[in-house]
């Protein structure tokens, strides 16, 4: 692949509208605080799911930290996730406000999460115009938000741009292509992943490394999350950590009582603990599948505790993109559940092993036996994401405010 381009220049953008004090259509759902009299534009930050929320947290503190602020952050929450447990308990600990703007749109098949959302954000930007949309990851909700944002003609930032696991029949995968199809920033979380970008056809000026925001967030969080005590009859080091959620294995039958098989017989070998998520918890009730031998069952877990779970645990399996990235961070084995990954790199370092369901045992035993060298470092993989975000921001957008016609931000 050819080599990642430096930026040879922002791309051309029209100059930003301030934020102003308008009303909201009518029709528009979910609730919103009152706007902010600033002379800066807006950037909203559309989380829709658990997993948008720390790759955005590094953004959003980066803006925070800017001695010369071009523009004024906005998260925006979908609705996708919605509950406590899968939002908005998270959001302290990442010391995220409360959105600004809910829309509160759940529930559905894809189609129609993607195209309520996609209302509802059209609604929202033709009277409340950011001067960019930054949306994040690959969920319904961040597909929506970046069409809905182009078709009115905002620029649009995809944090996390240029993943690929090449499965056509996954839901992210489609998502993940179509938004980097048509956004106007594409921030990939290494150099390879940017290489992609290029040799897929996209300007080089669109496309900067910026590394890995996941790991900038946990790596700020980390010592807040050592400050939390392990549920009762976990000891460090003493077990592995379970994570499943992908319709791929948990939606059938055959292939989640397959899973569950071979976690039993994992379990025998290092004991287990399982947050256990709400789609598969509904998925084992339905099947009439029981929960097998040797898991310490837990609650979907905050951020910080569920940071603090991993980070002391001997393993992880997993079928989480997210769950690699923190494993690989923390050089923590990791086990995943898939035939893919769109996230070659955690196998490239040593981090990361893909792994077929009825092979997690013997896996797990190679592990246990000490064959699993140190993982390499990733670069770009560092504290310093947000603020390559934020540079690449300012090159594109701050021309652009400090050209806009004094009549404009005067309106």
């Amino acid at each position: 692949m050819p080599p990642t381009p430096d930026l040879a220049g922002p791309p051309m953008m029209e100059p930003p509208l301030p934020c102003t004090d308008v009303a909201h259509a009518p029709s528009l759902p979910g609730h919103h605080a009152s706007v902010p009299a600033s002379p800066l534009p807006e950037l909203h930050l559309v989380a829709a799911a658990r997993p948008n929320l720390p790759k955005l947290a590094a953004l959003w503190h980066a803006l925070a930290r800017d001695a010369a602020p071009f523009c004024r952050p906005v998260l925006l929450h979908t609705g996708q996730h919605h509950d406590a447990a899968m939002f908005h308990a998270h959001l302290a600990d990442l010391g995220l406000p409360a959105p600004e703007i809910a829309l509160d749109i759940s529930g559905g098949g894809h189609a129609e999460l993607t195209g309520r959302t996609m209302m509802a954000c059209e609604a929202l930007w033709r009277t409340r115009r950011p001067a960019m949309v930054v949306v994040a990851g690959d969920v319904d909700g961040t597909l929506a938000a970046a069409l809905a944002a182009r078709k009115l003609g905002l620029p649009v930032a995809h944090l996390e741009a240029g993943l690929r696991c090449g499965d056509r029949d996954m839901p992210e995968e489609i998502n993940r292509r179509a938004v980097d199809a048509i956004s106007d920033l594409l921030w990939a979380p290494d150099h390879a992943t940017a290489a992609r970008l290029l040799a897929e056809g996209h300007a080089p000026a669109s496309i900067r490394a910026v590394g890995n925001s996941m790991i900038d967030t946990l790596l700020a969080r980390l010592p807040a999350a050592h400050t939390r005590s392990l549920p009762v009859g976990l000891r460090e080091g003493g077990y592995g950590v379970l994570t499943l959620h992908r319709p791929a294995n948990v939606d059938h039958p055959a292939a989640l009582a397959g899973l569950l098989a071979a976690v039993e017989q994992a379990a025998r070998l290092l004991p287990l603990a399982w947050p256990l998520h709400p789609r598969t918890a509904r998925r084992m009730a339905e099947f009439g599948l029981a929960m097998p031998a040797g898991i310490t069952r837990l609650p979907p877990l905050g951020y910080l505790d569920f940071l603090s779970l991993l980070s002391r645990a001997r393993l992880v399996a997993t079928d989480s993109g997210g769950v690699q990235e923190e494993a690989a961070g923390l050089d923590v084995p990791c086990l995943t559940l898939r035939p893919s990954t769109e996230r070659p790199v955690t196998l490239e370092s040593g981090a990361n092993r893909l792994v077929a369901t009825a092979a997690l045992p013997d896996a797990m035993a190679e592990v246990l036996a000490g064959r699993w060298p140190p993982a390499r470092p990733i670069p770009l993989w560092d504290d310093a994401v947000g603020t390559r975000m934020v540079a690449h921001l300012r090159q594109v957008l701050a021309p652009a405010v400090v050209l806009a016609p004094a009549a404009q931000v005067a309106a």
